[in-house]
């Protein structure tokens, strides 16, 4: 009879070291997921920073190319008399 509190000892230790494992078996997953996620915004983000970069460059490029606009001053609005 000695015997049964060690064996319920036991299989409450094997119980609580299962469900350890599976507790950190499932961060473990969680945590590759966010990185996946991290890495994939961070590509398009980079990707994004890129496209906007050349956009600019282009504009500046097609601004310098082009002949300047008229300086001349617009009329003021007229005013009304109250």
């Amino acid at each position: 009879m000695s015997d049964m509190p060690e064996d319920r000892k036991n299989a409450a230790r094997k119980k609580a070291q299962d469900h350890l494992t599976s507790s950190q078996q499932r961060d473990a997953l969680v945590k590759q997921e966010r990185d996946k996620e991290r890495a994939s915004v961070a590509n398009k983000t980079a990707k994004l920073r890129a496209l906007r970069l050349a956009k600019e460059t282009a504009e500046k490029e097609a601004a310098a190319l082009a002949p300047p606009a008229k300086s001349g001053k617009k009329a003021a609005p007229a005013r009304r008399k109250v």
